[in-house]
């Protein structure tokens, strides 16, 4: 382990670099290039809204998984509960989610997108998809179970088993 991973506090589980290679600057600066342009089509659409991508990623994680608890969008966005007050209240407020109380545990709180917010979130993942489309578009084929594999394996150990859940309203693989 080199000095610097060492002063970082690296985990020797964590595989290092090849000797020589150094750091991937190319795939670094793809990565953060696509990620601006990708999440900056949505930005756009949400201006309009004055929403941020806070509230599309509540948007999009309660409209994927009706019924979500509070709780485990926490846990899945890894926020707290401060940082989601606000943005909740927003999209609560402007009906775009609702919550209702739990069937077993009235405490608990379940939300579950409005009409209006499946149409906005219908709206943000079709104008993302048009650009996975297009990119896809100039790949060869199995390009996408490929880029599905890359960027499952970049994420934590930890949290590549919490694959995504299917929608309740789609069958696996098909467009709404």
């Amino acid at each position: 382990m080199t000095d610097a991973l060492q002063r970082r506090g690296a985990s020797p589980a964590r595989p290092e670099l090849k000797a020589g290679s150094g750091p991937m600057f190319d795939l670094i600066e793809l990565f953060f290039f696509a990620y601006r342009d990708f999440v900056g089509d949505a930005d756009r659409l949400l201006m309009r809204y004055n929403f941020g991508r806070a509230h599309h990623r509540v948007l999009y994680f309660v409209d994927r998984r009706p019924g979500l608890s509070v709780a485990e969008l926490l846990d899945l966005l890894k926020i707290t509960k401060q940082s989601l007050s606000r943005v909740l209240k927003d999209l609560l407020d402007q009906n775009y989610i609702e919550q209702r109380p739990g069937l077993l545990d009235r405490r608990q709180r379940l939300m579950f997108p409005t009409a209006k917010g499946e149409a906005l979130a219908l709206e943000l993942a079709e104008l993302q998809s048009r650009r996975f489309a297009r990119a896809l578009a100039t790949l060869p084929e199995g390009a996408r179970a490929q880029a599905a594999a890359f960027l499952a394996a970049v994420r934590d150990p930890e949290n590549r088993d919490r694959a995504p859940k299917e929608s309740p309203r789609e069958a696996p693989g098909e467009p709404r």
